[in-house]
């Protein structure tokens, strides 16, 4: 048995061929590390601007539900910060951040990499219609908060288009976008989730590990708020207004 990602021995460590003392401590940053775990390979300076841009995104959102099971797990075992941090990241589903995973692979298995700008729109027709008829939510579109613009979109897709990532994947998205408000008539932009889906895609992730690009953010969040939760409580607070507010009427 042997892994192609890491050796050490007495004297070195060394991560898909660099030295971790030499050619990576003081000179790669997180979201490089990250991207050469994943890729096997440093990115590009293009490659590094948008992958960091989508794993900064995802970090912090508020007292999602996420950070609710984190904060609470957390009251109820303060000796384990890591069983704090699992419970939120164990949240990340087909609702929250997960739909990455959704989105990516809707567009992947479309083959939008391989269809030209002629055939996006009948891909994207073929897409709705086919969750429609399922009575499945398209991943990657509306937002419980954000219902008219999820303003993290834009500012993704603008970030991948100026470094060369805006591809079919990403047209793709905007296509299935606007035809499933032309057939479902009603608005549902697209989402950070399913912005970071499509250029992933373009980055060529694969879309079994997109899910990941939340994982690796969200765990930086959920320490910033287990650390408020140590210096400003509301855990307790949260159990104990629950348990009066949901006690059945006299």
């Amino acid at each position: 048995m042997r892994s192609a990602i890491c050796r050490s021995d007495a004297d070195s460590i060394r991560i898909h061929g660099l030295d971790l003392t030499t050619d990576i401590i003081g000179k790669v940053d997180l979201g490089q590390m990250a991207f050469l775990e994943i890729w096997g390979r440093l990115p590009t300076p293009e490659e590094n601007a948008v992958f960091n841009a989508l794993v900064v995104s995802l970090v912090e959102h508020g007292l999602t539900p996420s950070v609710l099971a984190a904060r609470l797990t957390y009251l109820g075992a303060p000796d384990s910060l890591q069983a704090a941090v699992a419970a939120g990241l164990s949240g990340l589903g087909t609702v929250f951040v997960g739909s990455i995973e959704g989105a990516a692979r809707m567009l992947q298995e479309a083959k939008a990499a391989d269809a030209t700008e002629d055939q996006i729109p009948a891909l994207a027709r073929e897409i709705v219609a086919r969750f429609k008829a399922e009575k499945r939510i398209i991943p990657g579109l509306g937002h419980p908060i954000h219902k008219q613009v999820d303003p993290r979109t834009g500012r993704l897709l603008s970030i991948a288009a100026e470094n060369g990532f805006r591809g079919r994947h990403v047209q793709l998205l905007e296509a299935v976008a606007a035809e499933a408000e032309r057939s479902l008539d009603r608005h549902l932009p697209i989402n950070v989730s399913g912005a970071i889906g499509a250029i992933a895609s373009e980055l060529g992730m694969d879309w079994r590990v997109c899910r990941g690009i939340g994982l690796i953010a969200r765990t930086i969040g959920l320490v910033a708020h287990l650390l408020e939760e140590i210096r400003s409580p509301l855990a307790r607070e949260l159990w104990l207004r629950t348990e009066h507010e949901a006690q059945p009427p006299e």
